[in-house]
């Protein structure tokens, strides 16, 4: 019995220490994927203001089937 319990709290050590690493790496690389995150938004917006910034070209195909 007193095995199992070891275990069983070895275990949730195990846990417990396994998320204070995982908070404390994840807080000190937030910065670096908050800069990240920026530049791909602003370089999503680039190609979005490229792609729909200038005015459309109508094509003639779409008149054929309005009869």
């Amino acid at each position: 019995m007193i095995t199992l319990v070891a275990t069983v709290l070895a275990g949730l050590a195990v846990l417990v220490v396994t998320a204070i690493v995982i908070g404390v790496t994840d807080h000190r690389r937030t910065d670096s994927w908050r800069r990240i995150a920026e530049h791909r938004r602003r370089e999503w917006e680039r190609k979005q203001r490229q792609l729909h910034g200038r005015s459309h070209r109508v094509d003639a195909w779409g008149d054929e089937d309005s009869d």
